[in-house]
């Protein structure tokens, strides 16, 4: 079986198991630590990702591992609480396989997010920053390599707009309803697992990023590649000043993530009210 099998297979299974995917339904990712997104979901519906066929499982503390299906505010929604990552030696396919799996299911728009180190020096620890570019700086990786599936997108594919414009607009006018501040700049994405050194950070914010994490790129291009509109949001956990840079652990990051995830998830939950 060849991976398009593999994905059209666990897709199958997906929708055996989860008999709420439907015409509109909204996908979530959740980054390190913002798993709580998926407790506001009603009428849930959880399915393991071991009981997929061929689904990876995340080993890394915070990534849950379990699709969750049901609705929000009367949108059908259904999240990837936890992903997996370049970092862990899976592959770009690996890694991008269940955002395939979910446009494979009829899935056509994706929102996500991720715990980021802040690398802009105006942007506040805690405050949600709203992607609109990306940079990929996964040392060569891309989920695109490889033979083409034509029925998935082109050889080629645009990269001048990957985040949708309209729900970028939808997100900033619902935080503004939400009286949350709501940054915007350029995500980072890196392979990891070493956190950044000073200068790699003075080198990274020259490069035009504002904030920096190990995921989100690879799904990102896939999902643009198969024509899902994108939506996506950094959860800022810490900030990297390459001048008095601090030490941080991932459990400081997961902490920092379950602080500020009410933000994160009260204007997540704002655009699903509001989505078309």
């Amino acid at each position: 079986m060849n991976y398009t099998e593999s994905v059209q297979h666990a897709s199958s299974y997906i929708q055996e198991k989860l008999k709420k995917i439907q015409a509109g339904t909204i996908a979530i990712v959740t980054g390190s630590g913002l798993g709580g997104i998926t407790d506001a979901i009603e009428d849930k519906i959880s399915l393991p990702y071991s009981e997929i066929p061929g689904f990876p499982v995340s080993s890394v503390q915070g990534h849950a591992g379990t699709l969750v299906c049901g609705n929000i505010h009367g949108t059908p929604v259904i999240a990837m609480n936890g992903r997996v990552h370049l970092y862990e030696g899976f592959s770009p396919q690996e890694v991008t396989f269940g955002v395939r799996a979910l446009y494979e299911a009829g899935v056509r728009t994706i929102i996500l997010t991720n715990a980021a180190g802040a690398l802009n020096p105006a942007f506040e620890v805690g405050t949600p920053m709203l992607i609109s570019d990306h940079i990929n700086f996964m040392v060569g990786m891309n989920p695109l390599r490889g033979e083409n599936n034509e029925e998935w997108g082109p050889r080629f594919p645009d990269m001048s707009c990957v985040y949708d414009k309209e729900l970028r607009t939808l997100a900033m006018q619902c935080a503004l309803q939400l009286g949350l501040r709501l940054e915007t700049g350029a995500y980072m994405g890196v392979m990891g697992p070493t956190l950044e050194t000073p200068a790699e950070t003075r080198m990274y914010r020259i490069m035009g990023a504002d904030a920096i994490g190990m995921s989100t790129v690879p799904e990102a291009i896939a999902a643009h590649h198969m024509g899902m509109r994108v939506l996506g949001f950094s959860c800022l956990t810490n900030k990297n000043l390459p001048d008095c840079i601090q030490e941080v652990t991932h459990e400081q990051v997961l902490a920092q993530a379950a602080r500020s995830s009410d933000a994160m998830t009260s204007l997540v939950l704002e655009i699903l009210k509001n989505i078309q």
